[in-house]
């Protein structure tokens, strides 16, 4: 088997990878938002299936616009 030493990543190792803290690494593992195996008490994670979960990351928050004014409720009322 090719299996290469950087293939399965312990949180130690995930936190340098993505640059996250391993207390919110955890907290991911647990609620089941990042793909992630439970091996006795210690999670562990494949690099193909982060890279890819961090792609889809990507797409799944909202656009924000940038140079966006708050409206002005008073320009748009009808003088008395």
């Amino acid at each position: 088997m090719d299996a290469t030493p950087t293939e399965i990543l312990t949180v130690e190792e995930l936190h340098g990878y993505l640059k996250i803290p391993k207390p919110t690494l955890y907290a991911l593992a647990q609620n089941g938002r990042i793909p992630a195996a439970k091996v006795g008490k210690h999670w562990r994670f494949r690099r193909a299936d982060i890279d890819e979960w961090l792609k889809a990351q990507q797409w799944n928050r909202p656009l924000q616009r940038r140079n966006r004014r708050p409206k002005d409720d008073h320009a748009n009322q009808q003088p008395s």
